[in-house]
């Protein structure tokens, strides 16, 4: 007798999408033992270990400096963006906010980079703004007839 045809393997060896070889396996959000015992370990020591790191970087050392201020002030994923940039009421104004982020690139004010993640956020206001002036159009024409 075979393996129900739920749990068979592809002939590659592998099992079907969204199919364990263990359909009783580990439930969600179960966690390592590992995890459990370095957890077990450091119980109640959490105070301790942070007035040593401390005590540690104050004195000189420069890893434990770093992991403390790690923590205090973690390193930005990005910096704010800074130029000029019109309001947004209509897609006629998202044509004029993206002419003048093109010419703050040119300028050198933006990074190319930066541009991009603001032009994101461009096109996404503008695709709102969109829908709202059409959410608008359709009521009028409902409220005609």
């Amino acid at each position: 007798m075979g393996k129900p045809a739920n749990t068979r393997r592809k002939q590659g060896g592998q099992f079907a999408p969204g199919v364990s070889g263990n359909p009783a396996g580990k439930p969600r959000g179960a966690r390592h033992k590992t995890t459990l015992a370095i957890e077990a370990l450091l119980e109640g020591e959490a105070e301790g270990l942070t007035r040593a790191a401390i005590d540690k970087a104050l004195e000189g050392d420069t890893t434990a400096l770093r992991l403390c201020l790690d923590r205090i002030a973690p390193p930005r994923k990005d910096n704010p963006v800074c130029f000029t940039l019109p309001t947004i009421e209509s897609a006629a104004d998202a044509v004029a906010a993206s002419s003048a982020l093109l010419a703050a690139v040119a300028a050198g004010e933006v990074t190319p980079d930066e541009a991009g993640r603001v032009m994101a956020l461009l096109t996404a206001h503008k695709n709102l703004v969109e829908t709202g002036d059409l959410e608008t159009r359709i009521a009028a024409l409902e409220d005609k007839k």
